[in-house]
Parts: structure tokens; C-alpha cells; sequence
């Protein structure tokens, strides 16, 4: 098993609301861009996007000691892959909901929206990035 699912099977057990699916998939298109000399310092999942309705979009977030990674694996094939390196990453922003919480990474192209977060997990996450 990978260092990246070992960890997202940490959180998942620490904060068992947020939802996610395919956990073991999307770990194995982050190990492929993690970097030599790059350390997987902490790992969680989400659905990216606004919609707390949109529950199959999940993806998994990696934060190392050099940038934030998202990945995502396709059902039938290929894969969605995003790089937050320090020198775009502009603002975050924590959301917590009735059910479930937010996450906005605000970069210098786009907004990154991440739904569907345990709420008790918001402030780990903060912390983190």
C-alpha cells in the first residue's frame, strides 16, 4: 500500500462523515506525480465542487512539503490531475454547514471548491495548509 492511502484511510477513519469513493484509485494517480525528494505530509478527500448534491466528484488532496496536489481517477479511463505550487496559491477559506463544510483555495487562475468535508475535520485542514 501507498503512503498516500495509508494517511487518507487515517483521515477517513478519523473524520468517517466526509463522503468520498474510490479512495484506493485516486492514491494511485497521486503516487505517480509525487516527486523525488517530495514528502506527503498530510492527506484528505473531498468532492470538488459546490454542489453538496454532487456526491461522485470526489477527489483526493495531498499536501506536501513543495505544493498541493489534487487527483481524481476516472471510472472508465484517465484521470484529472491539479498542481497548487506556493507562488500561485493566493487565500483559503474555511466553510462549515449545517451537515458538512468547505474549503476554497483561492489561486491566482481559479477558485478550488471542495464540498462535502466533515465538519470536525475543517479545522485540521486549516491547520494543515
Amino acid at each position: 500500500m501507498n503512503e498516500t492511502y495509508i494517511k487518507l484511510k487515517e483521515f477517513k477513519t478519523k473524520y468517517p462523515s466526509t463522503v468520498a469513493w474510490r479512495l484506493k484509485a485516486h492514491s494511485k494517480v497521486i503516487e505517480k506525480h509525487i516527486n523525488p525528494g517530495e514528502s506527503v505530509k498530510f492527506v484528505f478527500a473531498a468532492q470538488k465542487g459546490h454542489s453538496s448534491f454532487d456526491i461522485f466528484s470526489t477527489f483526493v488532496v495531498v499536501l506536501t512539503n513543495k505544493r498541493i496536489i489534487l487527483a481524481q481517477k476516472r471510472v472508465i479511463w484517465g484521470y484529472t490531475y491539479l498542481s497548487v505550487t506556493p507562488d500561485l496559491f493566493n487565500d483559503l477559506t474555511v466553510y462549515s454547514g449545517l451537515i458538512w463544510g468547505k474549503v476554497y483555495i483561492d489561486t491566482l487562475k481559479e477558485t478550488i471548491i471542495l464540498s462535502n468535508i466533515d465538519k470536525e475535520a475543517l479545522d485540521d485542514i486549516e491547520t494543515q495548509v
